[in-house]
């Protein structure tokens, strides 16, 4: 039995979303509320504490009620930052991870995941998705991590190296396949977020 207290949420809300023109990307609206609301909604049925990642408009994420964990470093270094601050304030057994900028992530995201990390007793698992043509794709900042990561991603980070790929080689990893493409999308540009909001009234 998956008991959801077991698992910490960090919703990652860290970066600097240059595409969207250096907008917070949590807080631009979709379907008339923030996306960090469509995040929260989503992950606090499969989690129990939740933890949000930013690095600005601190105030803003705070009143959702959650604890805000800043970047330890202030060049906005991609999503290992945060796992890494997230590690370090996560109190349970589990890290389940999310952007800020994919409203609609599965609501068995925590479920499968953590199946997949027992069955195999691994460190680490990681969404992938499946395209029309059969092709699978990599999800890697949709993750399930046990909390003892913490320092192998803190001795990893004093490399210098950032990429989170090279951080999963380091470990016994695994990744569950999503047949529902469309849940992961994210919202990178302006015209990525009119899309996703007319596929998803």
């Amino acid at each position: 039995m998956i008991l959801k207290d077991q698992i910490t949420g960090l919703i990652l809300a860290g970066g600097r979303a240059q595409r969207m023109g250096g907008i917070d990307k949590g807080l631009i609206p979709f379907h008339g509320k923030p996306l960090i609301e469509s995040a929260i909604t989503r992950l606090k049925t499969q989690v129990g504490p939740i933890l949000i990642n930013a690095n600005r408009n601190i105030t803003k994420y705070a009143s959702y009620g959650f604890p805000v964990l800043m970047d330890e470093t202030t060049d906005f270094s991609g999503p290992l930052a945060g796992f890494s601050v997230g590690l370090k304030n996560c109190i349970t057994p589990y890290l389940l991870t999310s952007p800020c900028d994919s409203p609609l992530l599965p609501i068995d995201l925590a479920e499968k995941m953590m199946v997949e990390i027992k069955s195999g007793k691994f460190d680490l698992v990681y969404a992938s998705t499946k395209d029309a043509n059969g092709k699978i794709w990599a999800q890697p900042v949709f993750c399930l991590m046990r909390s003892t990561l913490k320092d192998s991603l803190t001795s990893f980070l004093g490399t210098g190296n950032l990429k989170i790929d090279r951080w999963f080689l380091n470990l016994r990893s695994s990744t569950v396949i999503f047949e529902d493409e469309q849940a992961f999308a994210n919202i990178n540009t302006p015209e990525e977020l009119r899309a996703l909001e007319e596929a998803s009234p």
